[in-house]
C-alpha cells in the first residue's frame, strides 16, 4: 500500500538550467545522488529527495506526458514571486475557493508545470 510520495523525475534538456531553477528559484537543495551512469541531480526539500533531474536523454515529443503538473507545499509567498519577477518567470496565482490557500502556478525550463501552495494565512503579496 502507497504510504506517501516520494519523488517527481523531470527530463532535462539542460541539466544546469533546470538546477538552477529548482535550487535558486524554488529553493530546493542539492544532495546525495548515486552515482548513475547517466547527469543529473537529486533535490531535496529538508532530509527527502523530491525531485530527481535526469539528464542525457532525448526529450520526448510530447514532454508533459500524462501528468499534468507537480506540486509542492511552500512558505514565504511573496519572497517567492520577487524570486520569480528576478529570473522574469512568469506565473498565476490565485486563492483556492473553499481552502483559501494560494495557488502559485509557473514552469520549470523544459515546460514542467509546477505548483506552490502556500498557507492562507500568508498576506496578499505586492504583484
Amino acid at each position: 500500500m502507497i504510504k506517501g510520495m516520494n519523488h517527481f523525475t523531470v527530463l532535462s534538456s539542460d541539466l544546469e538550467t533546470s538546477r538552477q531553477f529548482y535550487i535558486d528559484v524554488l529553493g530546493l537543495r542539492e544532495g546525495y545522488r548515486p552515482p548513475f551512469a547517466f547527469p543529473g541531480a537529486w533535490l531535496y526539500a529538508g532530509e527527502q529527495a523530491v525531485l530527481h533531474i535526469m539528464g542525457g536523454k532525448s526529450m520526448p515529443t510530447n514532454a508533459a506526458g500524462v501528468i499534468d503538473h507537480m506540486a509542492f507545499t511552500a512558505s514565504n509567498l511573496q519572497e517567492t514571486i520577487d524570486t520569480l519577477k528576478r529570473h522574469h518567470i512568469s506565473y498565476d496565482l490565485h486563492r483556492l475557493k473553499g481552502l483559501e490557500i494560494w495557488q502559485l502556478f509557473c514552469h520549470d525550463p523544459d515546460g514542467a508545470k509546477v505548483e506552490l501552495d502556500f498557507p492562507a494565512d500568508e498576506p496578499e503579496p505586492q504583484q
